[in-house]
């Protein structure tokens, strides 16, 4: 008996030990641990991307985090607003992503493949067809809005007459001034004003007909909504939001048919809207650029912008810009 109570605590004993062997060998040792961390650094916060077909570019931006030891992304593509991703890796230098065939209007997904050379990420990814693409990326930059521009005097970008001062970004149906007003086709071009701000105060009045769809495009790169139809979709999608990013508070009750304000001030990338009088976005930091954006280049100035694409029709007037210097 006492020979085999032996025996038997021998093996438990070899057991225990084989198995803590195991446990050390598959468990990341702090010194792994330390150096994933310190490979991933690099990759982690705010990147401006450029996405480059054959026959034109795209802006497209992505924010990456890691928290409690795991990585994530969220992403804007060509269009729309900032969502998570699927799946991110890093490995060394190497980066990966990918962004899914729903979001992206295609068969397959969209697959990135890139590298990290210093401050700047590059590498490829294929269009909707299977043409190949590159793509490169930069941090985006801080723009602290802790300073208190001097303001210059207020220049008025819509005539109430004609387009002077406006491009359109397209063929399309075009848009067109009625009693004072400038209104957008419907799916159609956008319309874009030719002076480029970097800090600014923005007063426009706008009349949203029913289900319908705008956005007033700050420096060209980031939407404040206009609708009348997105009730079912996020806060931040609704008139006043920025689209994907900041969700008005109080949001104000939907209005078709009716004249309302908007008075907006963006300094670096902290913003303020004030709805009908109504202060519905409080000095918020716009973390990155919304599907539509004429490029990703957010250190640059760059104009405002009338979002004709989407369907219905909006008519703007009273369209004041004061520069901030």
């Amino acid at each position: 008996m006492r020979i085999e109570r032996v025996v038997l605590n021998a093996a438990i004993a070899c057991s225990f030990a084989l198995s803590s062997v195991t446990a050390m060998a598959q468990a990341p040792s702090a010194d792994s641990s330390a150096a994933q961390a310190a490979s991933i650094k690099p990759f982690l916060g705010r990147w401006d991307l450029t996405l480059k077909a054959p026959d034109r570019e795209f802006p497209s931006w992505i924010e990456i985090q890691r928290q409690n030891g795991q990585l994530s992304a969220r992403f804007v593509s060509r269009w729309g607003n900032a969502r998570p991703l699927p799946k991110i890796e890093i490995s060394g230098t190497h980066i990966s992503f990918v962004s899914p065939k729903e979001e992206e209007d295609r068969k397959e997904d969209m697959v990135f493949e890139g590298t990290l050379n210093g401050k700047t990420l590059s590498g490829t990814t294929t269009g909707q067809d299977g043409t190949p693409w590159t793509w490169t990326g930069v941090r985006a930059p801080a723009l602290e809005g802790t300073r208190t521009p001097k303001w210059e005097k207020p220049i008025q970008l819509f005539n109430g007459k004609d387009l002077t001062g406006w491009r359109m970004s397209g063929p399309g149906p075009e848009w067109t001034v009625r009693d004072g007003t400038l209104v957008s086709p419907g799916n159609g071009p956008e319309i874009i004003n030719e002076i480029g701000v970097r800090d600014f105060k923005l007063h426009i009045e706008f009349n949203c007909g029913k289900n319908s769809n705008s956005g007033v495009y700050l420096r060209g790169r980031y939407e404040v909504q206009i609708e009348t139809e997105s009730e079912p979709e996020p806060p931040s999608h609704h008139t006043g939001g920025v689209y994907g990013f900041i969700a008005p508070s109080p949001e104000l009750p939907r209005q078709a048919d009716v004249w309302q304000t908007f008075d907006i001030t963006m300094i670096g990338r902290w913003v303020t809207v004030v709805q009908n009088g109504k202060t519905i976005i409080d000095r918020q930091e716009i973390p990155g650029i919304t599907g539509g954006a004429l490029n990703s280049r957010e250190g640059l100035a760059g104009p405002i912008y009338l979002q004709g694409s989407e369907k219905g029709h909006v008519a703007f007037r009273n369209i004041v810009l004061t520069p901030g210097v």
